[in-house]
Order: structure tokens, then C-alpha cells, then sequence
């Protein structure tokens, strides 16, 4: 009997801790908040967003890809920035700018900024994280950004000067791609950013468990005023549909990249808001050029043809924007008579070519990602090239090892995207589709010098006016070589419960938690 009294008062204690203890929940997100418009309490500061993939590192020197990006961009700024509202180029780190000729511009930048582990920002700073981008040795998968810049030079602490080999165009905007973000000197020689990074951003590092979470805190020192949230975590959840109930029960507040076969149910859930625009990124069917069989215009011309892109694009639920065009819409160089100047769609015709060619005989590798849409392109244009006499055989991968398996090329055909950061139709050819960066940033290894003549055309000279034809000759060409298959333009999309207020996504997918609080 005193036993069995024991073990109830026992049960009655746990009982009470229990009720007493913090939930996993963040309080109020079951029914969409802390309600009533009032701020969130100290404890509840805290944003909670899921990846179906982690991040492949954290310096933005080493990276290229927008899963890092996501995470980077809170750490990291860069000198110069573009208006989501305007589209135009303005100044973050940077001061103001000027070009006393075509081949120089000197940069002011703000003063009293420091980075995270307390070391000043300033030119230094700038010429060590422009030379390390560019140095060969480096080994940089978006060097190309800086490629036309000579020399990086200190004039005073406050003041930097850049000079070209030619004048280029698209600088301010290589300088405002994540990939040329400014790194801490101190830092970067004596721990490794891509584990520990320090920035100037409004957010540091604390902690990565790889596969499953990253955790940064705010930067109670952060020059551009004080960040309402205290803590951000980057939850890697591989199961979107399992992200999404984890939406609906408050453990995870954000999401974005929405895939369309779930957007309706994400739509439907009462404590959440869902936001779309049309972007930036660029989703595309490319060949590994490097391959014999691939080289052949017939070839590539049957594979075109077989691809059915408005029936793709009607499963996207007006999440995808249809257009040959490889630059969209919303890209500098964009020209609307391009939107339907590549190979139509004909079957008969894809048929005819690969029973003329035996283009049947040999399987044909088509690498994909195992996230957001590329399944579903994979497994749609598996079956329109089977239609049309392919072998086609697919090989599905994480996102890391995908992203080294396609630099490497080891594919026939894959599917590649690009959320052109920059906003800039030459940095979209230019690191995808020009010799330079074969085996680099150009995965399609894609090689022919009359294209990357229009592409440096496109790049040196700084009137706008010249810039788009070259960009539009580029673009005709890439269409008229079928050297890519545009899928779709994307719509940027996002997913917030109702306490998240002031996210704000860019049209390139980008976006920074400096402006948000929870309600």
C-alpha cells in the first residue's frame, strides 16, 4: 500500500512539472500568434525556418548555392544592394561611388562598422575579401564575379579603389551578389568561415548540427540598429509535407520555395500567409556539352523538341512563369520577342530524329536534385523523351553532392537553376555558359566563341543601351544553339505564420530577418 501511495505521489509531481515546463511550440502559433498585435516576449523572439536541405557551408568565398545563401545572408552584407522595390543598385557597406574613368571606381564606405568578432570593417577588409574571391588559388566558385578587376587597391581606411581590365558593366552588381560578401580578415585566418563565420550582418553564428540544424543569435552590436529577433535557427526538415505540418503546428514559422502540388494546402492552413511574385531564378534542361553525342545539333535539337514545357508548366499551379527566353522577366537584358523564340515542342518531329540518328540505342543519364521542383521535372521529361525514343535513366542526389557531381560532369543531362542574385542578364551567361568557367560555375560545360564573344560584349562597356543588344544576341543564340531548355521562370513564394511580421522576399529569392519581429 505505501508503495503504491509512493509511486502517486510520484506521478502527481511529474504530472505538475510537465504543465509547468516550456513547449516545443512557441506559445500562440496554434492559432496564429501571440494574437492581439502585441510585440512577442524577449523568449519568443525567435524564427524557426525549414530547408528540405542543409547548407553546403558558410563562407560566401566558398559557396554557390542559395540553401548557404539563405543562411549567409543574415551573417554576411555586402558594399552595395538592390532595391527589391526599384530594382536599382544602392549602397550597404558602401558610402557612395564614383568613376573618375572607365576603368576606375573608387568606393567610400561607411565608417564605424565592425564585424562580429569585434575587428574593424574597412578598406582592408574590402581588398582582402575581393583578392581572396579572385585568386586562383583560392579555388572560388563565383570568382568569376571579379574576373575583369586588375587591381583592388587601399587609398585611406575609407576608401578603395577598383580597377578593370576593361570597362565592366555589371560591377555594382557582381559587388552585390552574396559571393562577394565582406569576410572578416581576422577571422578568415585563423578559424575556417565555411564551419564559423563572422560578417557585419545583423546576425552571428553559434551553432551547426549538420543535417539537422544551424542556430545564430543577434548581433547586439550591429551598425544598422538593433534586430528585434534574438535568435534565428535554419531547421533541415527533408520532407516538405512534413515542413508544412510542422508550419501548421507553430514548431517551424517560415518557409519558402513552395512546391505547387502542396501550394493549396499551404493556402488552406488558417495561421499562415503565403506570398508570391514574379522573380529572378531560372530553372533549365541542359546538356554536359563536353560529351561527343552532345555536341550534335540533331541531338540536342530531338531532345528539345520532345520537351513539352507548357504541359510542365500548367502543374506548377501559377508558380512558374512559361518562357524560352533564358533571361525572365524580371533580369536586366530581358527582351519579350525572346519569350517564344526557341525549339517548339513536336513530338513527331523528336520521333523522326531519333530513329534517323539511333539516338535510342545509348541510355542517357539525367541528373536531378532530390528537392523542390527538380523530381517533378525529372520524372515529366523522363517520360516525354521516352516517348520519343530516349533511354533515359535518372539519377536523383542530395543537393550537396549533386551540385559537385554536375560541376564535375558526370551527367549526359541535367537540370540546373540560377537565382541570378545580381539581377544581371551577363551574370547569368557569364558564369553558366562561358568557356572561362568550365568545370567551375559553368556545369553545362558549355564552349563556343562566338557565344562568349557576345557575352563579353555584353560586359564591357557601361552603357545600358549597348548591354541589352549584346544580351539579346547572346540570348537568340543560346536558343537558336539549343544549348539550354528553359523549364520555367520562377515566382518567388513564401510561407510565414501570422506572428512573423516584416519579411520581406526579394524577386530573387533572397531575403534578410533583420527587419522582423514576432507578434
Amino acid at each position: 500500500m505505501k508503495k503504491q501511495w509512493l509511486f502517486l505521489v510520484m506521478l502527481i509531481g511529474m504530472l505538475i512539472l510537465s504543465a509547468c515546463s516550456g513547449s516545443t511550440i512557441p506559445e500562440g502559433t496554434e492559432s496564429g500568434g501571440t494574437g492581439g498585435g502585441e510585440p512577442a516576449s524577449d523568449a519568443e523572439q525567435e524564427v524557426v525556418y525549414a530547408s528540405t536541405s542543409d547548407a553546403v557551408g558558410l563562407s560566401p568565398t566558398m559557396t554557390n548555392d542559395s540553401v548557404s545563401s539563405n543562411v549567409m545572408t543574415q551573417i554576411y552584407e555586402n558594399l552595395f544592394e538592390r532595391n527589391p522595390e526599384t530594382m536599382e543598385l544602392e549602397p550597404k557597406l558602401a558610402e557612395s561611388y564614383g568613376n573618375p574613368d572607365d576603368l576606375t571606381w573608387v568606393i567610400k564606405l561607411k565608417e564605424g562598422i565592425k564585424f562580429q568578432d569585434g575587428t574593424d570593417f574597412n578598406a582592408e577588409a574590402v581588398k582582402y575579401s575581393f583578392d581572396k574571391l579572385r585568386d586562383p588559388a583560392t579555388a572560388a566558385p563565383r570568382a568569376s564575379l571579379l574576373e575583369p578587376v586588375e587591381t583592388v587597391n587601399v587609398i585611406d581606411d575609407t576608401t578603395v579603389e577598383i580597377k578593370t581590365k576593361y570597362p565592366y558593366g555589371p560591377l555594382l552588381a557582381a559587388l552585390s551578389h552574396s559571393n562577394a560578401a565582406i569576410i572578416s580578415p581576422t577571422a578568415d585566418q585563423k578559424q575556417d568561415l565555411m564551419q564559423n563565420p563572422v560578417g557585419t550582418g545583423p546576425f552571428k553564428f553559434v551553432s551547426w548540427n549538420q543535417g539537422d540544424e544551424i542556430v545564430l543569435e543577434k548581433n547586439a552590436d550591429y551598425w544598422n540598429g538593433e534586430v528585434a529577433l534574438n535568435q534565428v535557427r535554419f531547421k533541415v526538415v527533408p520532407e516538405i509535407s512534413t515542413a508544412i505540418s510542422m508550419l501548421q503546428t507553430g514548431e517551424v514559422n517560415f518557409l519558402d520555395a513552395l512546391p505547387p502540388e502542396q501550394i493549396s494546402r499551404i493556402e488552406g492552413l488558417e495561421n499562415v500567409e503565403v506570398t508570391k511574385q514574379e522573380g529572378t531564378p531560372v530553372y533549365y534542361l541542359t546538356f554536359n556539352h563536353s560529351r561527343e553525342r552532345n555536341q550534335n545539333p540533331d541531338f540536342r535539337k530531338a531532345v528539345a523538341s520532345a520537351v513539352d514545357r507548357d504541359a510542365f508548366v500548367e502543374k506548377l499551379n501559377d508558380l512558374g512563369v512559361r518562357s524560352d527566353s533564358i533571361l525572365g522577366p524580371k533580369v536586366f537584358g530581358y527582351t519579350e520577342e525572346l519569350d517564344n523564340a526557341g525549339t517548339p515542342y513536336d513530338p513527331e518531329l523528336a520521333k523522326q530524329l531519333v530513329e534517323e540518328n539511333g539516338f535510342g540505342s545509348e541510355p542517357i543519364k539525367l541528373l536531378a536534385a532530390n528537392r523542390d521542383n527538380f523530381v517533378l521535372m525529372a520524372e515529366i521529361v523522363q517520360s516525354q523523351l521516352t516517348e520519343a525514343g530516349f533511354n533515359v535513366e535518372i539519377e536523383m542526389m542530395e543537393w550537396a553532392t549533386f551540385l559537385d557531381t554536375a560541376r564535375g560532369g558526370q551527367y549526359d543531362l541535367t537540370f540546373l537553376s540560377w537565382s541570378n542574385v545580381t539581377s544581371d542578364g551577363s551574370e547569368m551567361f557569364y558564369p553558366n555558359f562561358h568557356s572561362d568557367n568550365v568545370g567551375n560555375s559553368n556545369r553545362a560545360q558549355y564552349s563556343n566563341p562566338e557565344f562568349d564573344k557576345l557575352v563579353e560584349a555584353s560586359r564591357t562597356t557601361i552603357v545600358p543601351e549597348e548591354r541589352e543588344k549584346f544580351l539579346a544576341e547572346a540570348n537568340q543564340f543560346m536558343l537558336d544553339d539549343n544549348a539550354a531548355i528553359v523549364m520555367y521562370h520562377g515566382v518567388v513564394t513564401s510561407a510565414t505564420d501570422n506572428s512573423i511580421k516584416g519579411l520581406k522576399v526579394d524577386p530573387n529569392g533572397q531575403w534578410s530577418l533583420a527587419n522582423v519581429s514576432r507578434e
